[in-house]
């Protein structure tokens, strides 16, 4: 399965019950994802780990008045059906309230990035 799935569902399991911290296996693109996230305040915090043995991320989830700071997660390019545009298609999401994560040929970077440097890419999900 795609392993960008499995981390946006378990942020979304941990989510739901209110948990602090999640920790799901380690790769750079997941980081890289996570360090956007945190530079754009949906979490606290990623860091890399090592539990038994293995590599992981731990999440710091983030909360505020005691509800979730992110109240949705998609995942936009699956590995069946890759979604790509062109900086002149990217839209806003959710008007704006949320962010969308595109790989581009300098890297991974927000929407909004994307759309000023006009650079399109593979839009990898999006978080309001």
């Amino acid at each position: 399965m795609d392993s960008i799935s499995d981390m946006l569902t378990s942020i979304r399991n941990a989510l739901a019950v209110g948990k602090e911290t999640v920790d799901i296996s380690f790769s750079n693109f997941k980081f890289e994802i996570l360090k956007i996230l945190e530079k754009k305040g949906f979490i606290n915090l990623a860091t890399k780990k090592r539990k038994n043995k293995k590599r992981v991320i731990e999440i710091i989830l983030k909360y505020k008045d005691g509800n979730a700071v992110i109240s949705g997660l998609k995942k936009i390019s699956k590995p069946g059906q890759r979604i790509y545009k062109g900086w002149r298609e990217i839209k806003p999401v959710k008007n704006g309230y949320g962010i969308a994560i595109i790989s581009t040929s300098q890297g991974l970077m927000t929407d909004i990035e994307a759309k000023k440097k006009k650079l399109g890419g593979e839009v990898i999900c999006e978080i309001w």
